[in-house]
């Protein structure tokens, strides 16, 4: 079963043009037909974006059936914060607040997404869609409020399970804690590891590699790649990532995840 993933701060449609264009970022979901998008930065009620539903406008343009919006900051008229679009039924979704103290307000939307391969045989997935805060100590408590969560604890180790958004981490060093502590693997570098990330701020000319994907689970890395069009140069102040899965059948998956306690026996012994 396959599964494109692609990870989005949209910049509420305004792009460094300054100009409000959801159409672009509508065209740009539409021209890589991901499964699910992870947007940030998603206005509702807000004036400078006509005070639209942005989820529901460009869901709809670029024909995503199914949305949720974890809304996190409050404005003087309206609020914003992320979004997840979805080909697939949401089945359940909630946000978790990651503010830390008086600093401001951020959150993490998680959604359940049932996937369907069209032939009858379907997967649940596990998708956080966060956007952390601007100081190395807020963004690691942000991470530990996360991983303490109801949402996220109640996971297996083995279910496919999807981490994403703009951390804002210009120096990725909560890299070694989801990889090295919280068994993810990053989808968002030119390499393995997570030591050279795709550079996608800002989206004229990237220094910093702050948008990323980590995943968990069953899931095969088959394809990833910095989204980087004429038109992203300019629809937002960042670069969309994207990465696409193949996510192993139940059965392949019990396989593997008693294959890996086998090992761990044999290595104690």
């Amino acid at each position: 079963m396959r599964l494109r993933v692609l990870s989005y701060n949209m910049h509420r449609a305004i792009g460094v043009d300054r100009r409000f264009k959801p159409d672009r970022i509508a065209q740009i979901l539409e021209h890589h037909d991901a499964d699910v998008v992870l947007l940030q930065e998603v206005d509702v009620g807000v004036p400078r974006s006509r005070r639209l539903d942005l989820a529901k406008e460009v869901a709809r343009s670029a024909e995503y059936p199914y949305y949720e919006t974890g809304l996190n900051v409050k404005l003087h008229e309206g609020m914003y914060g992320n979004s997840t679009l979805s080909k697939h039924p949401i089945l359940k979704s909630s946000n978790i607040d990651l503010t830390v103290g008086p600093r401001k307000a951020r959150g993490c939307l998680h959604t359940t997404i049932r996937l369907d391969d069209g032939n009858g045989i379907t997967r649940e997935v596990d998708f956080f869609n966060l956007h952390l805060g601007l100081s190395t100590q807020e963004r690691v408590r942000q991470v530990g409020i996360l991983i303490q969560s109801p949402e996220y604890t109640s996971l297996a180790l083995d279910s496919p399970c999807l981490i994403a958004g703009d951390l804002n981490d210009w120096r990725t060093l909560l890299g070694p804690i989801f990889t090295d502590i919280l068994y993810f693997n990053c989808a968002t570098n030119h390499s393995k590891g997570y030591h050279n990330p795709y550079l996608t701020y800002p989206s004229f000319s990237p220094t910093g590699g702050l948008d990323k994907i980590f995943y968990r689970g069953p899931l095969q890395l088959q394809k990833r790649r910095r989204c980087w069009m004429k038109v992203t140069k300019m629809a937002s102040d960042h670069l969309p990532v994207i990465a696409e899965f193949q996510i192993q059948p139940k059965a392949d998956a019990a396989t593997v995840s008693d294959a890996k306690d086998l090992g761990k026996s044999k290595s104690a012994a």
